[in-house]
């Protein structure tokens, strides 16, 4: 068996950095990079064998992903921004039509709705699970929605009354599941359950493909046969177009290191676990935070590990002299950014849970290259807080 190296980025003589690029010094890192002599000898076998775009690879990684997921057909796709825009494409999604989102997420769950010439709907998320709450779900649609992308957020998968809400109303969903790889909901992996599924292999991600990369799982069999002309310009044949697609491929090199990633979910995923409930037994006694819930009926894929802290400052400086790197996920709602200023929601107190818990969240170190002395630390770290 081949042994692992675990890397982190380095650039120049800088310090080293994490896998979104930012400096780490000595801290204890949000993620490390997972590197084996695996990968390297895939991807070396397709360099010589000159076949980088749409070869066996490819093919094999969406299959195998598809499999793993529990969905009808998938194909990879060159990262989770293009995965969303070619599942709205698949929907027909497009001007006049509104498509329901949570604010609190990454920008990219919104802006594909804009990319598209539709409108991105917001809705504030469920206080206790910081995921698309149901009853404001159902208050928002309308004549024009045309799809709900639900974000599986930090790994947490959303509540099964929205899936029952937008099958009730005949509305297509889509998972936004860029977090939740290996996750699952009632015995049900996340990704087989929407019409329409889509990840990101970005390199913090539960999994990664050695860059940017992504996924589309269909679980419809009229969409089943069109996911993969979403993402070479409509076609079968070369030659042939039958619907608006794009050039999102990925390249054979990464479907070849993302087919060795996914060999090791599992195991990262139960690791992950593993962690978070240490970390959950040792913070329930905290009297300034709560340890992040889980749904009843949830594998938690625990992307992020999230603390609400009211002093948030305060904690990350302490973190940082403990020698604990921490993040934010994330401070800014998407209804409050700069680029929705001319949105009819763009005001403050639009959606008060979401920018409660955008003020107050904090990321810890979860993943799973993370060693019991590090984890003994960062508890450490946390459990001496004085706020």
């Amino acid at each position: 068996m081949l042994e692992p190296v675990f890397r982190l980025t380095q650039v120049g003589n800088t310090h080293p950095r994490n896998s979104e690029g930012e400096t780490l010094g000595d801290n204890i890192p949000l993620g490390r990079m997972f590197i084996n002599d695996e990968m390297r000898e895939v991807v070396s076998d397709v360099l010589d064998s000159g076949r980088w775009i749409k070869g066996p690879h490819s093919k094999a990684f969406g299959a195998e992903w598809a499999a793993y997921c529990g969905a009808l057909a998938g194909t990879p796709c060159s990262n989770g921004s293009t995965a969303l825009i070619a599942a709205l494409r698949l929907l027909d999604v497009g001007y006049g039509d509104e498509v329901i989102v949570p604010s609190h997420t990454f920008i990219a769950s919104a802006t594909c709705i804009d990319q598209v010439g539709a409108t991105p709907v917001f809705v504030d998320v469920e206080e206790e699970y910081h995921t698309l709450c149901p009853d404001e779900v159902e208050k928002a649609i309308t004549d024009a929605t045309k799809a709900i992308i639900a974000v599986h957020l930090y790994g947490q998968p959303i509540s099964s009354r929205v899936f029952e809400i937008a099958k009730n109303h005949n509305i297509p969903l889509i998972e936004d599941s860029a977090q939740a790889h290996g996750a699952e909901l009632n015995g049900q992996r996340i990704g087989s359950i929407g019409d329409l599924a889509t990840f990101s292999f970005f390199p913090s991600k539960n999994m990664a493909v050695g860059g940017d990369g992504g996924s589309i799982l269909a679980n419809r069999e009229d969409l089943a046969d069109k996911i993969s002309m979403a993402i070479d310009h409509g076609r079968l044949d070369k030659y042939r177009h039958d619907f608006l697609g794009s050039n999102f491929r990925l390249s054979e090199m990464q479907c070849a290191v993302g087919r060795v990633q996914l060999k090791h979910l599992d195991d990262w995923v139960a690791r992950r676990n593993e962690i978070a409930a240490r970390y959950n037994e040792a913070f329930s006694s905290l009297e300034w935070t709560n340890p992040p819930a889980i749904r009843e009926g949830a594998l938690h894929a625990w992307h992020q590990y999230v603390l609400r802290v009211d002093n948030r400052d305060e904690f990350q400086a302490h973190m940082d002299e403990q020698g604990v790197s921490t993040g934010i996920h994330y401070p800014i709602p998407c209804h409050l950014q700069p680029l929705y200023e001319s949105h009819t929601q763009h005001r403050q107190g639009a959606l008060p849970i979401t920018e409660a818990i955008c003020e107050s969240v904090v990321s810890i170190p979860v993943h799973p290259h993370l060693s019991d002395d590090e984890v003994d630390q960062v508890i450490s770290a946390v459990k001496s807080f004085q706020p």
